[in-house]
């Protein structure tokens, strides 16, 4: 029962994705011309080529600024039940929160954290 089912639920996936962008593309209104056709639409004429290469940092900085916001999302739950868990609650939290302090350390000591 679980094949089927999970089957069923990757059809009605792929139908409801493809239905709205079906639909999506049919009803928008679309107008093409030069200005639409550009990179950015403000107005300002672009220099030179638009493909340009960001440094890695950037692309770290924001999966750590990710991390620590997924760690914000764990900890409320947490906060909520804690009363009622007692001190096992509060020894995983401990447990979570020396894994997340391990990893700033890490990133601190690879320099991932300077902004150049």
């Amino acid at each position: 029962m679980s094949n089927e089912l999970l089957i069923l639920f990757f059809v009605a996936g792929l139908v409801m994705v493809g239905g709205g962008m079906i639909i999506s593309h049919l009803i928008a209104p679309s107008s093409k011309n030069l200005v639409k056709e550009e990179t950015y639409e403000c107005g300002i004429p672009t220099k030179g080529t638009s493909k340009i290469q960001f440094k890695v940092g950037y692309y770290l900085f924001a999966i750590l600024f990710l991390i620590f916001d997924v760690e914000t999302i764990f900890m409320v739950p947490w906060a909520v039940v804690m009363r009622e868990i007692g001190f096992a609650a509060f020894v995983e939290i401990l447990i979570f929160l020396t894994i997340v302090i391990l990893g700033l350390f890490y990133a601190y000591k690879k320099r991932a954290l300077i902004w150049d």
